[in-house]
C-alpha cells in the first residue's frame, strides 16, 4: 500500500520536493554556505558527518513535513545512516510522510556535442536493490545540457531513458534530470529540443510506465505544459539551476503543474550557529514560500 500512497502524494503534487543529496564534489561548498567552514572537519568521513548532522536537523525541523515537503532525494550515505536510530528512508516516510527518493549518478563526462553525459554506474542494478529494500520510492540522475546541439541533446536523453529503464525494472520510480544550464546563450532553443526528445521516448515507453522529469525553469512561461499534461508523467518538477530562492519561486509561480525539487534555494540562509528556534524559523520561511510557488500554477 505504502508505494500506491507514495505515488498518490506525489502525483498529487501539494508541496515541492526538497533536494538534500549534494555529493562528494558539492559538500564543502554546501557546508560553506552553511558556516562550516573547511578546516573544521578533518577527512572526507568528518565531512559526510556534517553534512548528515546538517540534513538530519533539517528534516526532523517541525517544519519539515509531508503537508508541504511531498519527496526529499538523498545521497547514498544519508540513505546509509540512520536518524534518531531509524534508517534515514524510512525516518522520512514513517516520521514526516515525506517521499524518499536517491541521487544514483556517478557525476558528469567531459563535455561533448554541448551536454556532458552520466559517467558509467557498474554498480546500479546493486545499488537500486539497496535502495528498494531500504524503503526508497525513486531516484534521481543528472546530466547538463550547455548547449542547443541536437546530436548531443538526442544522445542525453536517450541515456536518461536508458537508465530510467533500469529503475524502473527495480521497481523504482525514475526522476529524468537532463538540465538546461540557465546561462546558456541557445536556452529556448535547447529547451525546444529537448523537449521535442522527451516526447518521442515518451511516446515508446510501455504502456503503464511512468517517469519524472527534473528541469531547469524554462525560457518561457508554460513552455512544459505537454510534458505536464503527459500521461506518462508523473510529475515534473523544477530545479533552481543558479537562482536564487525569489527569483526562482518567481518563475516557478507562473509554470502551471510545476512544483519545485530546490537544493541550494532551499538552505539558503540555514547556519550551523543558529539556535534550533532561528533555524527552524528561517526553514519554516523557506518551505512556506517554495511551497507556495509550487501550488501557485
Amino acid at each position: 500500500m505504502t508505494q500506491a500512497q507514495q505515488t498518490e502524494q506525489i502525483g498529487a503534487g501539494k508541496g515541492f520536493i526538497a533536494a538534500l543529496d549534494q555529493s562528494g564534489g558539492s559538500t564543502p561548498k554546501a557546508l560553506r554556505q552553511y558556516g562550516v567552514p573547511e578546516d573544521a572537519y578533518s577527512g572526507e568521513a568528518q565531512m559526510y558527518d556534517m553534512i548528515h548532522a546538517m540534513r538530519s536537523r533539517i528534516i526532523k525541523s517541525p517544519a519539515f513535513t509531508g503537508d508541504k515537503v511531498v519527496g526529499a532525494i538523498l545521497f547514498e550515505q544519508t540513505m546509509d545512516r540512520d536518524i534518531d536510530g531509524i534508517p534515514t528512508a524510512t525516518y522520512l516516510w514513517d516520521k514526516r510522510r515525506v517521499v524518499p527518493f536517491l541521487k544514483i549518478d556517478k557525476g558528469l563526462e567531459a563535455e561533448a556535442d554541448g551536454v556532458q553525459l552520466m559517467k558509467p554506474m557498474p554498480g546500479l542494478d546493486a545499488l537500486l536493490a539497496r535502495a528498494k529494500a531500504a524503503g526508497v520510492f525513486g531516484t534521481k540522475e543528472r546530466s547538463v545540457v550547455n548547449a542547443a546541439n541536437a546530436k548531443g541533446i538526442a544522445a542525453i536523453v536517450a541515456q536518461q531513458f536508458a537508465v530510467g529503464d533500469q529503475v524502473a525494472a527495480a521497481g523504482l520510480m525514475p526522476i529524468l534530470e537532463p538540465e538546461v544550464t540557465i546561462s546558456i546563450p541557445d536556452k529556448a532553443e535547447a529547451e525546444a529540443l529537448l523537449m521535442a526528445e522527451i516526447l518521442r521516448r515518451l511516446e515508446a515507453l510501455p504502456e503503464g510506465r511512468k517517469v519524472m522529469l527534473k528541469l531547469s525553469l524554462p525560457t518561457i512561461d508554460n513552455f512544459y505544459a505537454p510534458l505536464v499534461d503527459h500521461p506518462k508523467v508523473l510529475k515534473v518538477v523544477a530545479l533552481s539551476g543558479g537562482h536564487a530562492r525569489d527569483a526562482a519561486n518567481a518563475i516557478l509561480a507562473r509554470n502551471r503543474g510545476i512544483i519545485a525539487s530546490f537544493s541550494r534555494a532551499l538552505t539558503e540562509g540555514l547556519s550551523a550557529q543558529q539556535t534550533d528556534a532561528e533555524f527552524d524559523a528561517v526553514l519554516g520561511q523557506a518551505i512556506d514560500s517554495i511551497h507556495a510557488a509550487s501550488v501557485a500554477g
